[in-house]
């Protein structure tokens, strides 16, 4: 009998493993073309339990006038760290994005420039809070960036063709919310009943901006 707990655990273990079920989405732009960069969320019906999520450490980089990457998705209580590359002063504001306001502050400091043989110049912040946050420097106003902080363990961004792929969901209700940094109002969650593979396509009024081609000290762009 000593091994019924362990039998127990395996059979549960199997259980959910048999439940776990695979979600592709699929985000298209305004002109009906592939929308990369977009962070698809999946969240439980309401008053279902949702798992803790395990935070991480990632780095942030501040180089030819960009954030870089220039969209991060990391889970509640992550650490990013931000690091100046480039040889003059950057500074690094963090808010909720609006349309009609700045935004809240979230945290904000400067960074002294990098001096060559030492090491850049960096600052970190805990993110306890899910939601999206907005970057910029109060020095160079054409530099920007996001952080999607996630509170659920099924979120991913979309790639070049659109397409994000969400292992180890359970079957069963739950909403799905999209997120792009060039919105300009929210995007209204999508109910979707999760099956072992389930497929979601998702049209939005988002029209992405230009990549904006920056100038190096040897002329070059990027």
């Amino acid at each position: 009998m000593r091994h019924a707990p362990l039998l127990a655990a395996c059979l549960l273990a199997g259980l959910s493993a048999a439940q776990a079920a695979t979600v592709q989405v699929t985000v298209l732009a305004r002109d009906g073309k592939p929308l990369p960069d977009a962070v698809v969320v999946l969240e439980p019906a309401a008053g279902q339990p949702v798992p803790a999520v395990q935070p991480v450490s990632q780095t942030v980089t501040q180089e030819k006038m960009q954030f870089d990457p220039m969209l991060s998705l990391v889970p509640v209580g992550s650490k990013i760290r931000f690091s100046n590359l480039d040889r003059w002063d950057h500074h690094v504001k963090g808010g909720t994005p609006s349309l009609l306001a700045a935004g809240t502050t979230a945290f904000e400091f400067r960074l002294a420039g990098r001096v060559q043989g030492q090491t850049p110049p960096s600052s970190e912040v805990t993110l306890e809070k899910a939601g999206p946050i907005q970057l910029g420097c109060h020095l160079h106003g054409s530099m920007r960036g996001f952080v999607y902080v996630a509170s659920t363990p099924w979120a991913a961004k979309t790639s070049a063709d659109g397409t994000a792929t969400l292992p180890q969901v359970p079957e069963g209700a739950m909403q799905l919310r999209v997120w792009h940094p060039d919105q300009l109002v929210d995007q209204a969650s999508v109910a979707v009943q999760v099956q072992p593979v389930t497929t979601v396509n998702v049209p939005t009024l988002v029209q992405p901006r230009k990549a904006r081609r920056v100038q190096s000290d040897s002329g070059s762009t990027y």
